[in-house]
């Protein structure tokens, strides 16, 4: 459906069942052009050391013709807007997703969700907030849609929230989708792939954008040179090698 897939988790995170190279040759098979790789940050209990995502920097950048992007979805942790992506990892990464995993902020309230994920945004590290429909930790959609925009941060529809995790998220995605739409902001779709089977399925989301008649020029997977652009715009280096795409 879009060439581009920017959220999955190899066997580094170890509830996950597909390497690095299961991923290349799916998203070959399924013309997907460009995919990050966004293992949990290291305050997850099975997530890789930080050491992993330093080391990203030995990974080709294109196997086959199929761009590869080293990536993380980090932890919120607290109110503040900290998450565990730090020091020498972030100068080693290309992309940042950032949300709420209980196991490192616990469901609290709206109000200190909202807090947590608009000071995530505005600290800068964050290219992307994921799965912000989760019913688990409700928030102010008008709100975070807003300074979605306002500090240029993507906000995830996350195609696995519909169908194996974070089950009754539809409604808030919808909400959100309407409520970025209206805000002029921009959505990233995420497969949340745990195995490199569902790579580059966006089908649900695609649902949720026709619900609210989401515009196609702000959705980031629409083409590889469109993401591209947006991280150079928040600042990230420009990658040789993905000059043609």
């Amino acid at each position: 459906m879009y060439p581009v897939d920017l959220h999955m988790h190899t066997v580094a995170s170890t509830h996950a069942y597909s390497t690095l190279q299961d991923y290349i040759s799916e998203a070959k098979r399924k013309g997907i052009k460009l995919f990050a790789i966004t293992d949990h940050g290291p305050d997850m209990a099975d997530a890789p050391h930080h050491w992993h995502f330093i080391n990203m920097r030995i990974w080709p950048r294109l196997v086959d013709g199929v761009g590869i992007l080293r990536g993380i979805e980090a932890n919120i942790k607290n109110r503040e807007g900290e998450i565990d992506c730090s020091g020498p990892m972030l100068g080693s990464l290309d992309l940042i997703i950032a949300g709420f995993h209980e196991p490192v902020f616990a469901p609290q309230d709206e109000a200190a969700h909202t807090e947590a994920m608009i000071a995530t945004m505005a600290s800068g590290y964050a290219h992307i907030i994921s799965h912000p429909g989760n019913p688990k930790y409700p928030v102010d959609i008008p709100a975070i849609a807003q300074a979605a925009a306002k500090y240029n941060v993507a906000l995830e529809i996350n195609n696995s929230s519909f169908v194996h995790s974070r089950k009754g998220s539809e409604a808030n995605c919808r909400a959100i989708a309407a409520a970025v739409r209206d805000a002029g902001g921009w959505v990233a779709l995420g497969s949340d792939s745990h195995t490199a089977f569902s790579l580059g399925d966006f089908t649900e989301c695609r649902k949720v954008l026709d619900d609210v008649n989401f515009p196609e020029d702000r959705i980031l997977n629409v083409t590889p040179r469109r993401l591209l652009d947006f991280l150079e715009a928040r600042g990230m280096p420009a990658i040789a090698e993905f000059a043609d795409f």
